[in-house]
């Protein structure tokens, strides 16, 4: 009878380990590094939350906050080249696939004094109906207009830039939400910080961009072990912690005078 009792605890064992790896796979594991969603520490973080795939990138949406928490790519020099030979064209729109209880809505976003900032960004999206799809509202967050249309253009091309002569790159973006005082634009969240993620499979090193979002801020260049350890999220959860302590170099970053893609 024991060892009944063992074989079927054993079993039980395997099987909610096979269904935990399904689960930390997620919907659209090509957008993440080994295909596994990052983890969320934080149990408040973690509700209400949905798993949204795109074309060529994966957003994890929060009916919380009303944002994504985080947008992922795996950013090729392909897809770079490609969306180079795209104009923009603006398509703003809310997120169909959520509950009108959970998503952002234009008039959100209307006379707020916040731009509707890009996560994973158009200037990344390689044809016209990826960047068709970057331009749904669960990709986007209220950004300063400052931090949007300089600081964190610069930090986007730089990015697109490093695609190129990496080969590819696993970059995820998302914002913030530190200390007790958050404030909301109707129903969406402003986020106190955003950030940008990016891991090198070549060189098996990462780096990220992190920045307050206010006017005139200026942007610290973090290992992963140190972003997670202030947004609370286990990024890339395949990685030992060791790893995450292994910086990829970057380039300095230039502020653009125009609009960011």
């Amino acid at each position: 009878m024991h060892l009944i009792q063992r074989s079927v605890a054993a079993a039980t064992l395997v099987c909610g380990l096979l269904a935990a790896g399904l689960a930390a796979a997620g919907n659209c594991p090509a957008f993440y590094v080994d295909g596994r969603l990052p983890e969320i520490r934080n149990s408040k973080m973690a509700a209400a939350t949905t798993e949204l795939c795109y074309g060529v990138f994966g957003v994890m949406h929060s009916g919380v906050t009303r944002t994504p928490l985080w947008s992922a790519e795996h950013l090729t020099a392909e897809n770079v080249d490609a969306a180079k030979t795209l104009s923009r064209e603006n398509s703003f729109h809310p997120e169909s696939r959520l509950p009108a209880s959970a998503r952002a809505e234009l008039s959100d976003y209307a006379r707020s004094g916040y731009d509707r900032g890009h996560m994973a960004p158009n200037g990344d999206m390689p044809d016209r109906a990826t960047q068709h799809e970057s331009f749904t509202l669960a990709n986007m967050v209220p950004q300063d207009s400052e931090v949007n249309r300089h600081i964190w253009a610069g930090i986007e091309g730089v990015v697109r830039k490093m695609a190129q002569k990496e080969g590819d790159l696993y970059v995820v973006t998302g914002p913030a939400f530190i200390g007790g005082n958050l404030q909301k634009v109707g129903n969406v969240l402003v986020p106190t910080h955003l950030y940008k993620l990016v891991y090198s499979p070549r060189q098996r090193a990462g780096a990220a961009f992190f920045i307050e979002n206010h006017a005139d801020a200026q942007y610290e260049l973090l290992s992963i072990a140190q972003l997670e350890d202030k947004i609370g999220i286990n990024l890339l959860p395949s990685l030992t912690p060791a790893q995450k302590t292994v910086m990829l170099r970057v380039a300095n970053v230039r502020q653009r005078k125009t609009g960011s893609k």
